[in-house]
């Protein structure tokens, strides 16, 4: 697999949030199985109506000038990050964790137990699990695995 190396970051605007929750809608159908569709729809306003502006979003364009994945950091904390599934494999979500960590002080992520390949992605990039949680953030029981950079569990 040949990875783009320089992958420019840009700041999303709200006119980018079509955007972001298209590829939010697709991301989440390929990576999280354990979601049934009730709380994929309950999910999308949110989201779009709230979640966007309660973060400091960034992503990454493609040559076309569409965006193709993006981020999103509140208190240190990577809360979204989304890849376009026909671009996943190619560099986009490290470009964007590791711009994270470097640009918005990123030590944190919280991912879904169900979605391993998410945990082994954060976990080649350095964060490690440090504890669980029953419930997500809704209190619905997908649990949650809390992940901090460069620490370990005891």
């Amino acid at each position: 697999m040949v990875f783009k190396v320089n992958w420019v970051v840009h700041t999303v605007t709200q006119s980018d949030y079509s955007a972001l929750i298209a590829i939010w809608e697709h991301a989440v159908r390929a990576t999280h199985d354990f979601l049934p569709e009730e709380d994929i729809t309950e999910l999308k306003p949110l989201i779009l109506q709230h979640y966007f502006d309660a973060v400091d979003l960034r992503c990454i364009k493609d040559s076309a000038g569409d965006i193709i994945g993006f981020c999103g950091v509140h208190a240190q904390n990577i809360e979204m990050l989304f890849v376009s599934p026909d671009d996943v494999n190619n560099g986009v979500g490290r470009a964007l964790t590791e711009y994270a960590i470097a640009h918005q002080q990123a030590t944190k992520v919280d991912v879904n137990e169900q979605n391993p390949k998410a945990q082994g992605f954060y976990q080649r990039i350095g964060f490690n699990v440090v504890g669980r949680s029953a419930l997500d953030g809704q209190g619905k029981p997908y649990p949650l695995l809390h992940l901090s950079l460069g620490t370990f569990q005891r």
